[in-house]
């Protein structure tokens, strides 16, 4: 295996600073770079089976919860199904940032797939399935307890199993402590309290996320320390499984850019090498998947590059694992051309089939607006136990993202650009429907009825930035986002030799068109902008809206983009929007 530095890529290779949409990590010779997905895969579990590797993640307050992604050579990943319909208590009907699934752990046992995954408010759960691109069992809860995090099982030689897991600081006050419990080995129970296996604060403050691993009669628990954007993974090692365990640093920063690189999966190839699958947080893009080599001397897992420390470094890039199979990425774009809803696809919270068609109109997708009041509720915070650091993370600067029926995607590179072409069929005042990029901060362009006619509104943070008066019921929506998360948007230029060129969009002179005619891409907006200037600036076919916004994470994920449809009348005949397309390219600017 050839570890290259970051300035030694083949000339097939794309460069390391090539973020654009479509992320390709796969390089087309025989070598990877990092990081192999360019999405928020938070806190990452990887298994093999036979030639298969299976991933699943973090997926907090969104739904379809626990997503399963399938790769041949832990490069080129597609997801294949979610193993969580919706979280386990009707609290989750409400968003609840930060809250929800955290870090799981995927095995393969008995002839079955295994996620045990927590809910820090709720305690562990498990779910089962003999195909993990079908249908999961009923989330079973393993064991009931608030601040309980990090579940993963280990099941021995001799057919006792056991459960390791780690504890939520903002619940239990707790955030350096490992706990291993016995389990009955159907993962129906756990038997008692267990040992604490390891507790040394001094060393690693912040210590959780652990993964139970038995090789060559050594009990292994990979934990990552020190905090999620800053920290480093530690190798725990003892002879027996309770302990005494022995503690090593195996990865860290070094002198590379990748913050943070940690918490993941260990695992092998069918060839016998071993490789580690960890995340890096980038910020607004959530946090990224990595991979790194691994080789074992003395019985410790060596990770990444070696530069005689004895503290790996992270590769950017590499020899692939395994040469097999095409190159993939996971899913993004979508024409609504199937019956059921694309898997790349999260609502924000507990979600309702009836809040959507793909049968009502062929090759299209229908949503209905759901209600929500003048003052949309506020996203719950954390509970009273929560930390100074978790309440502050909770306090969004609007209260759209409150909202659970926002259709939502991850980021899938740092620069890209989204585009839609909608019809929009209200049938009342008050209804809204459009592209949605949200995080602490949100930002909308939309569409939204307004006494006789429609108006294309962008809100950020609810305020009113830009508005275009009698636009049509089907229009094309664009929304480019820049490398760092500045995002501009632009609509298309439905009646663009109508535009009076000379006048200012906003000011009196532009006018208003007269109620009942002919849309007329006389823009007005809330600040004054110069029609003639917009237009030199937009793309061919676009008018680009002057206002941009710069996205923002959410709470322990990335920012995400996608559509939504809402009214502010509870009573009364609704209408619906019909989504004929969402598309990802390269940025268009």
């Amino acid at each position: 295996m050839q570890t290259l530095a970051s300035n030694q890529l083949p000339a097939t290779a794309a460069p390391a600073d090539s973020a654009s949409f479509p992320w390709r990590p796969d390089c087309g010779d025989g070598t990877y770079r990092n990081p192999i997905i360019y999405a928020d895969y938070s806190d990452p579990d990887v298994i093999r089976v036979g030639n298969d590797f299976y991933l699943t993640a973090s997926s907090f307050n969104c739904t379809p919860g626990l997503p399963i992604l399938h790769s041949r050579d832990l490069v080129n990943w597609r997801i294949i199904g979610h193993a969580l319909e919706n979280l386990p208590h009707p609290r989750y009907a409400r968003v609840r940032p930060g809250c929800g699934v955290w870090a799981p752990a995927l095995r393969f046992h008995a002839g079955k797939f295994w996620i045990f995954f927590p809910t820090p408010d709720e305690g562990i759960y498990v779910v089962t399935a003999n195909d993990p691109a079908g249908k999961w069992s009923e989330p079973h809860l393993l064991q009931r307890g608030k601040g309980l995090i990090d579940p993963c099982p280990l099941w021995d030689d001799d057919g006792r199993a056991y459960l390791v897991h780690a504890y939520s600081y903002s619940r239990a006050r707790i955030k350096h402590i490992l706990r291993v419990r016995p389990m009955a080995p159907d993962g129906s129970k756990l038997f008692g309290k267990g040992q604490i296996v390891f507790h040394e604060p001094e060393k690693h403050p912040i210590l959780e996320g652990p993964k139970f691993l038995k090789k060559d009669g050594w009990y292994y628990i990979l934990a990552p320390a020190g905090g999620v954007p800053t920290g480093w993974q530690v190798a725990l090692r003892s002879r027996h499984i309770y302990g005494p365990y022995e503690d090593r640093i195996v990865l860290g920063q070094g002198s590379t850019p990748v913050n943070g690189p940690h918490q993941g999966a260990l695992l092998d190839t069918p060839n016998g090498d071993w490789w580690f699958i960890h995340f890096q947080d980038a910020g607004v893009y959530g946090r990224i998947c990595h991979l790194q080599p691994v080789v074992w001397r003395d019985q410790w897992p060596l990770m990444g590059a070696q530069n005689g420390n004895g503290i790996g470094e992270p590769v950017l890039h590499c020899e692939k694992p395994v040469e097999n199979g095409p190159m993939l990425i996971p899913q993004t774009s979508d024409e609504f051309n199937s019956s059921k809803l694309g898997l790349q696809w999260q609502w924000h919270a507990n979600h309702k089939k009836s809040w959507y068609s793909l049968a009502r109109r062929k090759g299209w997708l229908r949503l209905y607006p759901q209600f929500v009041s003048s003052g949309v509720p506020a996203p719950v915070a954390p509970p009273p136990s929560a930390g100074p650091s978790d309440f502050k993370a909770a306090h969004f600067r609007d209260k759209l993202s409150a909202l659970p029926n926002l259709l939502l995607q991850k980021f899938p590179a740092r620069s890209f650009t989204v585009e839609t072409f909608f019809n929009f069929v209200p049938k009342q005042s008050g209804e809204e429907a459009g592209l949605i990029v949200a995080g602490k901060s949100s930002a909308t362009f939309c569409v939204e009825k307004s006494g006789s006619g429609n108006r294309l509104v962008l809100r950020v943070n609810g305020v009113e930035k830009f508005v275009q008066e009698n636009v049509p019921s089907g229009i094309k929506l664009r929304a480019s986002v820049e490398n760092g998360g500045l995002t501009s948007f632009s609509f298309g230029a439905f009646d663009e030799p109508h535009l009076e060129r000379g006048k200012t969009f906003g000011s009196a002179a532009a006018g208003a068109p007269p109620p009942h005619t002919q849309p007329r891409s006389v823009l007005q907006a809330v600040h004054g902008f110069n029609a003639r200037t917009v237009l030199e600036n937009s793309p061919k076919g676009f008018v680009r809206v002057p206002e941009r916004f710069q996205a923002e994470q959410g709470v322990w994920i990335g920012a995400k983009i996608g559509l939504y449809s809402i009214t502010r009348k509870r009573t009364g005949h609704k209408g619906f929007v019909d989504v004929d397309y969402f598309r990802f390219s390269t940025l268009q600017c």
